[in-house]
């Protein structure tokens, strides 16, 4: 394999960011919780400040702290 085995794509218009490991999509993430989530359901278990800093993970669009607002939805009355 070339490059790390897990990508976090950059943020999709919704701000969610798609998560990839050894070519399978583990869903989208929200949030570093919700990537390492993903990553210890894979078998990977890191917590938030060990997958920030992995060799691992690569980080396209922004590194593990960006994680844009979703767009508003609308008001409920």
């Amino acid at each position: 394999m070339t490059g790390p085995p897990v990508i976090v794509y950059p943020p999709s218009p919704t701000g969610g960011r798609r998560v990839r490991a050894d070519g399978e999509i583990l869903g989208l993430a929200w949030s570093l919780a919700d990537v390492t989530e993903f990553l210890r359901r894979a078998g990977l278990d890191l917590d938030e400040d060990q997958a920030a800093e992995s060799p691992l993970i690569e980080w396209r669009g922004g590194g593990p702290w960006l994680w844009p607002e979703p767009p508003a939805g609308p008001t409920r009355r």
